[in-house]
């Protein structure tokens, strides 16, 4: 049995892909292409696990962030991956073959919510809690990976928009429950 998206899916992605459309055929352009198609991989893991390994320098208390940023971001994937594989949201390129230009290949067939939003908003909330000086650094590649998200035609904004609701979330529960 196939699953089903919501319906709030549908009307959504007619909503959302002449906006995807766009944006996507500017990756076109391979210098921005190849600047989405980087912080994309960055923001796979590579940027959020440096950040968690540079702790006990960053910071005298290292070891205790390294276990708080690693349990928060643990959780928050236990919980995304729930929630992705429920709704069952496809991603843009495959709803709208040939509409939306994919620049980069995806790792499975589902858009909602976006994981690498979700990474980039709730390591940048930790790092303006703990570290704020790393925000010059840290504010541009979250926002070049939710961008990179929507440019490289493998979400919709509204799945970008949750993911960075869900990391907002996900840093404040660490916030509340781990300082």
């Amino acid at each position: 049995m196939r699953p089903r998206p919501l319906v709030v899916f549908d009307r959504l992605d007619v909503f959302e892909w002449q906006l995807c459309q766009r944006v996507t055929h500017l990756t076109l352009y391979r210098p921005w292409r190849l600047t989405l198609q980087t912080a994309s991989k960055l923001g796979d893991w590579p940027a959020w696990v440096l950040l968690i390994a540079a702790q006990p320098w960053l910071q005298p208390n290292g070891a205790w962030r390294i276990m708080q940023y690693s349990a928060i971001a643990l959780f928050a994937v236990a919980i995304y991956k729930l929630v992705k594989t429920r709704l069952c949201r496809e991603r843009p390129f495959i709803t709208y073959l040939g509409g939306v230009h994919c620049g980069e290949p995806a790792r499975d067939k589902y858009s909602f919510p976006s994981g690498h939003t979700m990474h980039a908003v709730m390591f940048s909330v930790l790092v303006a809690a703990h570290t704020p000086w790393l925000l010059p650094i840290v504010i541009p590649l979250s926002l070049l990976i939710a961008i990179s998200r929507v440019g490289l035609g493998l979400h919709y904004v509204s799945d970008v928009i949750a993911g960075a609701a869900m990391g907002y979330g996900f840093a404040l529960l660490s916030l509340y429950w781990m300082g």
